[in-house]
């Protein structure tokens, strides 16, 4: 895969993220009465939306920033985010 298509797949799937935080807006929030995979979902595409649109208009962002505030929404709704987006930190995904 050429580093054009490559960049052109992210800058979708980033889009995507940034677009899923929109839709799922109404379910932010501790008092929000909505099964827990919504609003671990709502909470996940807020806690990234800026690192999306950073992405789709070619800036950069921190990586272990991006992690680390994703231990809030872990603490707030039991999710395992962190953990998940770390190993990709320790593996050198970035």
């Amino acid at each position: 895969m050429d580093d054009d298509n490559s960049v052109t797949q992210t800058k979708i799937l980033a889009r995507a993220l940034y677009e899923v935080r929109l839709l799922l807006s109404s379910y932010l929030g501790s008092q929000t009465v909505a099964d827990i995979n919504v609003r671990q979902a709502a909470h996940l595409a807020f806690a990234l939306h800026n690192e999306a649109l950073a992405v789709v208009e070619d800036r950069g962002f921190d990586p272990i920033a991006a992690v680390q505030r994703l231990k809030a929404v872990d603490v707030m709704l039991g999710s395992e985010f962190s953990a998940i987006f770390g190993a990709l930190l320790d593996r050198g995904v970035e």
